[in-house]
């Protein structure tokens, strides 16, 4: 097998999948920061996967990420759900499809 280098955030089963397969995983684990901005790139690749593929795998992604960045940052999931709503209440959500061309 030859070496193929990532050097990125993968799912925690990944290594043991690799293993599974036959191959080596080298894997390091990333202190706080790192990790923090670790998932804040792979937010945005999965955002992209997103786009590209309207798909319900890379948006599950997405909200696994999500959670990972709010407890990398110490916030509950009941805080996270908690400023949404009230956002929703004092701002609106976005399903009514406002699309803002200009302002005067």
């Amino acid at each position: 097998m030859s070496k193929k280098t990532y050097n990125k955030l993968v799912r925690d089963k990944i290594p043991e999948i690799i293993k599974a397969d036959g191959g080596i995983a080298r894997t390091r684990v990333l202190n706080n920061e790192d990790y923090l901005e670790e998932l804040i790139n792979k937010l945005r690749l999965e955002c992209d996967e997103l786009e590209a593929n309207r798909d319900v795998d890379d948006l599950a992604d997405i909200q696994e990420l999500v959670m990972a960045i709010a407890e990398s940052l110490n916030i509950a999931p009941g805080k996270l759900a908690e400023v949404m709503a009230k956002k929703a209440v004092s701002r609106g959500a976005f399903k009514k499809r406002i699309y803002l061309e200009s302002v005067e």
